[in-house]
């Protein structure tokens, strides 16, 4: 199958020679999924780095009351993985599930290995999107721990701007950490503030 979204990705993101990474890419694995289809359980070892064509996957874990986290959500042209699974090759304590059906892009190490190998702009384009995760996770942890619920659904519109209309509301505040009636109270509230 042509992965178009990820050989575009790629080659509006580095300078790569355009036929080099299609040719790289034909021996990638493309998956289409259904909404509902896990890519990864809890207990399983990541095996992939997914990137979404289209569609839209999210990560979580449930604790031991059964309740849901929501990590991260990844629409199109996102990358998701349980990077600690897949890197230290340990048991995930996180699902990825898919919210839509979704075509993913299925990247194991090998691929990222020689494709580093073979182009240091995807190197160093690589190294820049881990700093970018971990940005983005320590950011998060910071939000959990300080940010109002208002600062939290804030960032979180400006991180996923159409998110809102792909997920039902109470994913949205497991993702924020409240719950659905304290995110329709926010809601609510900012839109008297706009009035």
């Amino acid at each position: 199958m042509n992965s178009f979204r990820f050989t575009n990705f790629l080659t509006s993101n580095i300078e790569i020679d355009q036929a080099m990474i299609e040719h790289i890419v034909q021996k990638c694995v493309t998956k289409i999924v259904e909404k509902g289809t896990f890519l990864l359980q809890q207990g399983d070892i990541c095996q992939h780095t997914f990137f979404v064509e289209h569609g839209l996957l999210r990560q979580f874990s449930i604790d031991s009351k059964g309740k849901e986290h929501i990590i991260q959500f990844a629409p199109e042209n996102w990358f998701i993985s349980d990077r600690g699974s897949q890197y230290f090759k340990q048991p995930s304590s996180y699902f990825i599930q898919a919210l839509e059906d979704t075509t993913v892009l299925l990247l194991d190490e090998a691929f990222i290995l020689h494709l580093s190998k073979v182009s240091p702009a995807f190197l160093e384009f690589n190294n820049k999107l881990l700093h970018n995760h971990i940005l983005h996770l320590q950011t998060r942890i910071t939000q959990l721990l300080s940010a109002t619920a208002e600062e939290r659904y804030l960032h979180f519109i400006k991180m996923y701007p159409d998110i809102l209309w792909r997920v039902p509301q109470t994913l949205v505040a497991s993702y924020l950490g409240i719950t659905p009636e304290s995110l329709s109270r926010v809601r609510k509230e900012l839109a008297q503030k706009q009035k």
